[in-house]
């Protein structure tokens, strides 16, 4: 099972991601355990400055805007 943690203020695009995510892992068959950060302190622990980001297992695989769904499932493969 994947970790997969969506880091935003809880902005539209910070939903959408989430959003694809799920899809994404539900597409692909891929069990992931997903949780949404929205407290800033922690977003910053991670090193990421514009979100929303996406961290899978712990390595920040994405930052700056809504990811498109092949990339998530690349991530999640």
């Amino acid at each position: 099972m994947k970790n997969v943690k969506v880091l935003g203020s809880g902005c539209a695009k910070c939903h959408a991601t989430v959003d694809l995510v799920k899809q994404a892992a539900a597409d692909a068959g891929v069990a992931i355990e997903l949780e949404k950060v929205e407290d800033m302190a922690a977003i910053v622990g991670y090193g990421v400055m514009s979100t929303p980001a996406v961290v899978v297992d712990g390595k920040v695989v994405h930052a700056g805007g809504v990811p498109d769904k092949a990339k998530i499932a690349g991530w999640l493969a």
